[in-house]
C-alpha cells in the first residue's frame, strides 16, 4: 500500500523529530571563535595580539567544518560565522594598521635599529659587535622601554632604554649591549611606563663601559631630538 506524504508521519513522530532539533548541542568551537572575535579588537591597534584573530579563524573553519559534517548533532552555525568574520576582518585590519606604522614611523633623516643588531659577536674580544661600532654618530631610529631604575617617574629627561619587557619590569641588570643611555634634548621629556617609546637622535659607540648610576653601564648612549 502506497503511503501519501502527509501520512509518512504521525503527529507524535514529527513532534519527537522538532523535539530531537531543539536539543542539538552547540558547536563549542563556533563559540570559541566569536570569544576570540570579541577579545581580538585591540589587535587592530597592537600587532603583538594578532595571533589572536589568527587562531581564531583557524578555528572558525573548523567549526564551520564540524558544523558541516555533523549538522545533525551540532549547532551555532550562524556563530562561528559571526566569529568568523571577526576574526578575518581584524587580522586584515590590524596587518593592514601595523604596515603602515612600521612604514612610516620612522622619522626623516634617521635609520631604523634594533637591539638584535647590538650584541657582540660569538667568539669576538669586544664587548660590542664591529658593526655596531660602525653606528657611532649616525642618526639612528630605535624603539624599547625604560629602565625603571629612573629615579623619577615624570618629566624624565634622562633614562636606560631596553628592549622589551623582560629586561625592564622588574628592574635588575640587564645584558651590557641590551641597554641604551638616552638624554633628551630640551624640551623633550617622558613619563615613566610599561608603554613602548620610540627614539630617535644621535648614537655614539664605544668598547670602554660608560658608568651608569645603579647598573654596571654601557656601551651606547643616544642623543635623542625625537621621542613618542
Amino acid at each position: 500500500m502506497t503511503v501519501s506524504p502527509s501520512e509518512s508521519f504521525s503527529p507524535s513522530e514529527t513532534a519527537n523529530a522538532s523535539e530531537y532539533a531543539q536539543y542539538r548541542a552547540i558547536c563549542m568551537s563556533a563559540v570559541t571563535t566569536a570569544i576570540l572575535g570579541i577579545i581580538s579588537i585591540p589587535a587592530i591597534l597592537f600587532s603583538k595580539l594578532l595571533v589572536l584573530p589568527f587562531v581564531g579563524m583557524i578555528i572558525g573553519l573548523y567549526a564551520m567544518l564540524q558544523l558541516r559534517r555533523r549538522s545533525d548533532e551540532l549547532t551555532g552555525s550562524r556563530i562561528a560565522k559571526i566569529g568568523l568574520l571577526m576574526c578575518t576582518t581584524i587580522l586584515i585590519t590590524g596587518t593592514a594598521y601595523s604596515s603602515y606604522v612600521y612604514a612610516t614611523e620612522v622619522p626623516e633623516g634617521f635609520s631604523r635599529i634594533t637591539f638584535s643588531e647590538l650584541q657582540p659577536d660569538e667568539g669576538s674580544p669586544l664587548p660590542i659587535p664591529e658593526s655596531a661600532l660602525s653606528l657611532d654618530g649616525q642618526r639612528i631610529f630605535v624603539k624599547g622601554y625604560v629602565h625603571p631604575g629612573v629615579t623619577r617617574r615624570k618629566g624624565i629627561k634622562q633614562f636606560v632604554l631596553v628592549p622589551d619587557m623582560k629586561t625592564c619590569c622588574f628592574g635588575g641588570q640587564p645584558k651590557l649591549t641590551d641597554m641604551i643611555e638616552v638624554t633628551l634634548k630640551d624640551p623633550l621629556r617622558v613619563n615613566y611606563s610599561y608603554s613602548q617609546v620610540k627614539l630617535a637622535g644621535t648614537l655614539k659607540v664605544s668598547p670602554i663601559k660608560k658608568a651608569v648610576s645603579g647598573l654596571d653601564g654601557v656601551y651606547y648612549q643616544l642623543d635623542a631630538e625625537y621621542v613618542r
